[in-house]
This record gives structure tokens, C-alpha cells and sequence, in this order.
């Protein structure tokens, strides 16, 4: 009896005991530039993003960016907090979902307030190459809900250093970043 009762524990715990794919980490900060392209105007600044794994397969995340409109003094603060969860579907893939809290705020009463949420795969792609691919949905208290698109990816140096880069295409807006990453 108490075969099968460990038997049928292990059988209901097993899809919740995955962890991430071989080569992926979600342990990681990194710092750099960012820029946002738009029809109307153009900024840039710096950004610092983060991640960390919490459970074989739930991550925190959270980023920000400080960005100035291109010939001007006005610049803005951008972040987002928020939980993720990564299921490996290959020896070298997460499927990753995500969702988020995010803040925009550029001063004289010119701030929103909305959320986020995200899916797609992760992967190592070689031992010192990592991409993935992201399709979301992000709405808020004062503007409507919109999807997106990222794409992004890293170029190990060793097992703790490389660059990684990041895009996101939304409503004819290009948002990037580029930056050294540390990851553990």
C-alpha cells in the first residue's frame, strides 16, 4: 500500500518537477543601452534587467530604463516587475510564460500604469548561444491593450559573462536593448 501511494505521489508530482532546459539560466543581471524607436519622436538611455530563479521552474524578473527624447531635456522612467514560469519542452528549450506589472512615468503628470503578460520559447542554441522568441499582450489604465513581439539573444563568453540583446515591436514602435550580462 504504501508503494503505490509513493508511486501515485511521484506520478502526480512529475510534470511539476521539470526544471530549466541545459544551458539556460534564469539567474542573471544586466545593465546597458536602450532606445525607443516611434513615428513621432526617438529616445534613448540606459537599462538595467534582471532575474531570479526562485523554484526549478518559476523565475522573478524585473527591468528599468531611463530614457531622453532626442534633442530635449524631457526623458522618462520605464519598469516592470514580475513572475515567470519555465517548462522545458527540449533537452535545450523552455516554453516561458510571463507576466508583469509596468510603470511609465515621463513627469508633469505624464504617467501609466498597466500589466503584461508573455509566451514563447527559450533555448540554448549552441553552448554559447542563447535566443528566444516572445509573443505578449500588454494594456493599462490609460491606453489600450496592444500585442507584441520580442525576439532576443545572448553571446556567451564563459559560463558567467556575454552580451545579450533584446527587441520589441509593438504598434509600429521599436523598442531595444543591448548590454553586458552576468549570469550565475
Amino acid at each position: 500500500m504504501k508503494k503505490s501511494l509513493l508511486a501515485l505521489t511521484l506520478l502526480v508530482a512529475a510534470p511539476f518537477a521539470a526544471s530549466a532546459a541545459e544551458g539556460v539560466s534564469y539567474n542573471y543581471v544586466e545593465g546597458g543601452y536602450a532606445a525607443t524607436n516611434t513615428d513621432y519622436a526617438d529616445t534613448d538611455g540606459w537599462g538595467l534587467n534582471g532575474s531570479v530563479a526562485i523554484a526549478p521552474n518559476f523565475h522573478l524578473f524585473g527591468g528599468y530604463t531611463n530614457q531622453e527624447f532626442d534633442n530635449t531635456s524631457f526623458d522618462f522612467d520605464q519598469w516592470r516587475v514580475g513572475v515567470g514560469y519555465n517548462r522545458e519542452i527540449a533537452p535545450a528549450a523552455d516554453l516561458v510564460t510571463r507576466v508583469a506589472y509596468e510603470s511609465f512615468d515621463a513627469g508633469y503628470g505624464i504617467d501609466y500604469d498597466g500589466w503584461s503578460a508573455e509566451v514563447g520559447v527559450r533555448g540554448a542554441l549552441h553552448p554559447n548561444f542563447e535566443g528566444y522568441v516572445m509573443a505578449g499582450y500588454e494594456d493599462g489604465d490609460n491606453y489600450d491593450g496592444e500585442f507584441y513581439g520580442r525576439v532576443g539573444a545572448q553571446a556567451k563568453f564563459n559560463q558567467n559573462w556575454g552580451v545579450s540583446g533584446d527587441v520589441k515591436f509593438v504598434d509600429g514602435d521599436t523598442q531595444w536593448f543591448v548590454g553586458p550580462r552576468f549570469s550565475w
